[in-house]
């Protein structure tokens, strides 16, 4: 018995307790090895040093490690396993994602990107790559996102194919260095920083439509094609792409962040729009993750596993979308209430009713006073529902009806609607510009924008929970939330550089996030992980899950090149 025995006991032993008395057992039999040895010690220096036969490692060795692992078992026992960091991070510098972590500026380790791989590059992309500074801190600063990080991309490459990504990432592999991918960079929680450096993969050059399929309503896409793009490329076609997130968001980002939108409650999220992928994974290597059959039982769901994995676990390369009809007829209502509560009640109620409406969303009082001094309105600055119904003229009418009497037994006024195409457009833009219109009211602040959901019978009590904490608060706050589905968002307004206000911006997005995780919700619907909401993970799911994802990580990424430091929070490992 030796090491090899600790080793295999260690590796076997699954059981705490089974470990623990494999330990108190074995301790007990190496302490009267260690006895005996005594007795057999060299009477003299010299006949030590002679004694081929004994041999103090022989003895002190497995009990020193049968301490250790005696130590480990019960340290393991005493403290949650989740505590140990990645060997490659200085914990009193990295310290972003973890458990209870306030961090503003996301740390990271950098090293010199090799000149031989910038030459790789080179000879790859040709002219399409920059190493100008400007540049560069472009691509590391994402759009609309307060999150910042100590480093920026040492390189940022614009491949114009998937053969030239795949080049790109064996390359980058092979030097060990990061890759972070980049599309519209309109995510909201840190996604596209690049806190070790490294290189920036700008994909907005790949936008091809590559093949339309009408008569099964898909479409074969590139992942730098925008959604708004997507959809004036299928208007003439009479289809749609129904996912619609903030404005100026790619196809390639959007299966990233698993994103979804107002419409999301009539036609699912990403997951479920999405039929297939095309991904280059870390070594370079092509993986295609299902065909174009719109259902399939065939192996493991490769496609879901890539959707809203955030880039690190490949690169997107090709998208085949889920196409709707364009609907015959529309109608666009709004309906005012003198509590968010009534308006959220509403909302559930309509849902509950089996009205199959197309979009509903909340915007609070703030919210919109925010509308009306960005736009010059005049809307009543209350809480404020909008909804869509779709179908044929009949139908729509119909609903429309249901919710108008619905609106009113729940102190609902002033409902309106329209039908004319350019009222409509009109109406939505607001709903969809809401965070620039928060920009208005406060135009030298940024946003922290929450994102929580849960159940929809929870809704209610979420939002009048969250808005009492959001109304008492010194900063600028608005609701607005997918009512429909269970998702509230809440943009803080406040000033960075001030210590005061990035705290209490923190503490009500960490009320919310709490609150929600209390109603068997999630920390995030739609936006997705980062490095922003990683700290809330294990309380969500648990120290089990995160130690599955980061095991599937760590085989399909190795040497943890793919934008690392992203939604796997540090401390856990396995």
């Amino acid at each position: 018995m030796g090491f090899s025995f600790w080793l295999a006991c260690l590796r076997s032993c699954s059981n705490k307790s089974a470990f623990s008395k494999a330990f108190r057992d074995s301790f007990y039999h190496y302490k009267s090895q260690l006895n005996t040895c005594q007795k057999n010690l060299p009477s003299t220096i010299a006949e030590k040093t002679n004694s081929h036969a004994f041999s103090w490692s022989s003895c002190l060795l497995p009990l020193a490690f049968a301490v250790s692992a005696g130590s480990l078992t019960f340290q393991s026992h005493n403290n949650h396993p989740s505590l140990c960091e990645p060997s490659n991070l200085d914990s009193r510098k990295v310290t972003i994602g973890g458990k209870a972590s306030t961090e503003f500026v996301v740390k990271g380790t950098h090293k010199e990107v090799p000149q031989e791989l910038i030459d790789e590059l080179k000879a790859i992309c040709q002219d399409n790559m920059t190493l100008d500074y400007d540049e560069r801190f472009y691509h590391g600063k994402p759009q609309n996102s307060f999150h910042k990080a100590v480093n920026i991309p040492d390189v940022v490459v614009f491949p114009r194919s998937e053969e030239e990504v795949s080049q790109i990432v064996k390359s980058c592999n092979k030097h060990k260095v990061p890759i972070v991918p980049y599309g519209g960079a309109t995510s909201i929680e840190g996604h596209t920083l690049s806190p070790n450096g490294g290189v920036c993969i700008d994909m907005t050059l790949m936008k091809r439509v590559k093949a339309l399929h009408i008569r099964d309503m898909d479409v074969v896409v590139e992942p730098g094609i925008g959604w708004m793009e997507l959809n004036e490329y299928l208007e003439p076609y009479g289809l749609f792409f129904p996912l619609d997130p903030g404005p100026g968001a790619t196809i390639g980002g959007m299966c990233a962040t698993r994103c979804s939108g107002s419409l999301a409650v009539r036609y699912g999220t990403m997951r479920d729009n999405v039929i297939s992928l095309k991904v280059v994974l870390a070594n370079g290597i092509i993986v295609k993750t299902a065909s174009r059959a719109r259902k399939s039982a065939a192996g493991y769901d490769l496609t879901r596993l890539m959707i809203g994995s955030e880039g690190t676990l490949g690169v997107v390369t090709e998208v085949t979308l889920r196409l709707q009809k364009i609907p015959e007829h529309s109608v666009v209502a709004m309906c005012n209430f003198p509590t968010i509560k009534d308006a959220a009640d509403v909302a559930i109620d309509i849902m509950l009713s089996g009205i199959q409406v197309s979009r509903v969303e909340l915007l609070d009082e703030v919210q919109v006073r925010a509308v009306n001094i960005a736009n010059g309105k005049n809307l009543p600055e209350v809480p404020t529902l909008m909804f869509e119904f779709i179908g044929t003229e009949a139908y729509s009418h119909e609903q429309t009806q249901i919710v108008q009497r619905i609106v009113s037994e729940h102190n609902g006024s002033d409902f309106v609607f329209t039908e004319d195409p350019e009222a409509k457009k009109e109406l939505w833009k607001i709903r969809k510009e809401a965070l620039w219109a928060c920009f208005a009211m406060e135009p030298n602040f940024e946003a922290m924008i929450s994102d929580v959901c849960v159940p929809l019978s929870n809704l209610a009590e979420l939002i009048s929970r969250s808005k009492q904490e959001l109304d008492a608060s010194s900063l600028v706050c608005t609701v607005i939330a997918h009512a429909g589905d269970g998702n509230f968002h809440t943009v803080i307004l406040f000033d960075p550089n001030e210590e005061e206000h990035r705290r209490e911006a923190e503490r009500l997005n960490q009320f919310m996030v709490y609150t929600a995780l209390s109603m068997e919700g999630t920390c995030t619907g739609e936006h997705g992980v980062g490095t922003g909401k990683m700290k809330y993970l294990e309380k969500e799911l648990g120290i089990e899950a995160l130690q599955t994802m980061k095991r599937i990580k760590t085989a399909l990424d190795p040497n943890n090149i793919m934008n690392p430091g992203k939604l796997i929070p540090p401390h856990v490992c396995f």
